[in-house]
């Protein structure tokens, strides 16, 4: 880990420290081993698992005894869920979320990644809310599942899609996905540079996503959501535009560096 750009003097251990907190949470799913850390972190061995350990003596992090993967612990969890009180990301996106259902008529919903899943943070409706959404703020879908979702899967690198699709089959197939199915809507994607769904949550319903750079390191989405009618093909690439134009820069359209 190369510290020379950072200028906040006697912070490199608590620096490293966020960094592994950070791969933690992008590993909650399966965990991640200490081989694994020091090959994605750079950091020596000694010092990424002094750093592990400690974290796991303050319950930031926890170790299975038998896998040996690390995992976020319970006390980052309970921050985590503090958090969900009074979101900075949320506060910040209102007014763009309010001027979009405004403009558009329609329901807008923030997602962000949590693991192989995605959070819905906040939704705002417009004047002509779908009245059958289940997707509430806090609720969790797969990555790939809903226009947000899609966004920010697309972003992923295929090889983490891979990971992500062999360890959720059986929940895919329950929503109806194939291997096959979510590769060709992730290559749509990619190409269009927005998500573009349609009666893949709720029959009736479509919706169209895309990314946007919620910190330095992280990615998160807006989508529109509205009864199928109201998105015709031609709508759908407007309400895309609008997307485009609103937003701050992402990566809607290709997978994350």
């Amino acid at each position: 880990m190369d510290d020379s750009s950072n200028t906040t003097g006697g912070a490199q251990s608590l620096r490293r420290a966020l960094q592994l907190l950070r791969l933690l949470a992008r590993h909650q799913e399966e965990g991640i081993r200490l081989t694994e850390v020091i090959a994605t972190s750079g950091l020596e061995r000694s010092t990424a698992h002094r750093l592990l350990s400690c974290l796991v003596e303050e319950q930031f992090a926890e170790r299975d005894p038998e896998g040996k993967a690390y995992r976020l612990g319970i006390d980052a969890m309970q921050l985590g869920f503090a958090s969900m009180r009074r979101v900075p990301l949320v506060d910040s996106c209102r007014p763009l979320m309010q001027k979009l259902a405004r403009m558009s008529g329609d329901t807008v919903f923030l997602v962000i990644r949590q693991g192989d899943y995605c959070v819905c943070l906040h939704r705002e409706e417009g004047h002509f809310p779908v009245k059958v959404f289940t997707t509430e703020i806090g609720g969790r879908r797969l990555l790939g599942v809903g226009a947000g979702g899609l966004a920010l899967m697309a972003a992923l690198a295929d090889a983490e899609i891979e990971r992500i699709l062999e360890r959720h089959a059986a929940e895919y197939a329950q929503a109806g996905f194939t291997r096959e199915r979510m590769l060709r809507a992730i290559k749509r994607t990619r190409a269009a540079g927005h998500a573009d769904i349609e009666d893949t949550i709720t029959a009736g319903v479509s919706g169209v996503g895309r990314t946007f750079a919620a910190s330095a390191s992280t990615l998160a989405a807006i989508s529109f959501g509205a009864i199928t009618p109201r998105l015709p093909p031609a709508r759908k690439k407007e309400m895309a535009r609008l997307l485009q134009d609103q937003l701050p820069p992402g990566s809607p359209g290709g997978p994350a560096s």
